[in-house]
């Protein structure tokens, strides 16, 4: 049987890392909701409704329908868009935005990772405009992304690629492909249990900070479990002070509309 030119003599080796609650300690397609707004993509009451819409996917463990309740929110919002002003904006406050949620425990296994010779390998079902910059800054080698569909120049809400669920293991096996990863020697980390295949599709996984379905898929595959609890500064501390008000504003914000939500549920 002739070789196969075009693929590599030894296999090689990777980690696949989930992005939100994994690597960040929220989602990184409403990190940046405050300069989106500043600069005129975002109303007040778009971002309240995205605001709630992140509160349930945070304390909802992030399952099957709170992740689709996020998605349809997120397209919706974006539908006409200039992509290259969200480029830009994601660009000039990626440091204040992202900065205060990662977190530190993620950073040094990528690290181990790389020092150990395997690539990393950033996997979201956000945006690719969002995930690819902040990927860089990790020092990831590879991205798998959403791609919304876009024509001339915006976005049309529409999705053309869905980085979600079963979508995410076959992306992985698609890169292995061509990158030359041995994926039952390879790595892959999440906290939700919508990346259970992602999860299987490689010899090592490890459920971070998980949710309870994962956490008793965990125990039943014999997979890893870790908890990331640690941001690190990343960045300049001015960028790191400045981002602290905007931090707590967007707390009070979540806060007080899901203390809203709850009393005009108690009141009917």
């Amino acid at each position: 049987m002739d070789e196969d030119p075009t693929q590599p003599d030894t296999l090689r080796e990777a980690a696949f890392f989930d992005l939100d609650k994994t690597i960040i300690a929220t989602s990184s397609a409403t990190a940046f909701s405050r300069p989106f707004l500043a600069q005129g993509l975002l109303t007040r009451r778009s971002v309240i409704r995205t605001a709630y819409a992140q509160l349930l996917y945070l304390v909802g463990g992030g399952d099957e329908d709170q992740t689709e309740r996020l998605r349809a929110e997120l397209s919706r919002m974006v539908a006409g868009w200039d992509v290259s002003l969200v480029s830009s904006i994601v660009a000039e406050t990626l440091h204040e935005s992202i900065d205060p949620t990662v977190y530190a425990e993620a950073v040094a296994l990528i690290a181990e990772h790389h020092a150990a010779g395997r690539d990393v390998v950033v996997v979201s079902a956000s945006g690719a405009e969002v995930v690819e910059p902040i990927a860089a800054i990790l020092g990831a080698d590879h991205v798998i992304a959403t791609r919304m569909t876009v024509v001339d120049g915006r976005y049309t809400g529409e999705i053309d690629f869905y980085a979600y669920g079963e979508n995410k293991a076959s992306a992985i096996r698609d890169v292995a492909q061509v990158e030359g990863y041995d994926l039952a020697a390879s790595y892959a980390y999440s906290d939700s249990i919508t990346d259970a295949p992602m999860l299987g599709a490689v010899g090592h996984a490890f459920a971070v900070n998980p949710d309870r379905a994962l956490r008793r898929l965990a125990v039943e595959r014999g997979w890893g479990t870790l908890s990331f609890v640690r941001p690190v500064p990343l960045f300049p501390r001015r960028a790191r002070i400045a981002t602290a008000g905007v931090v707590t504003v967007a707390v009070v914000a979540v806060v007080i509309t899901w203390i809203a939500v709850r009393r005009r549920r108690q009141s009917r």
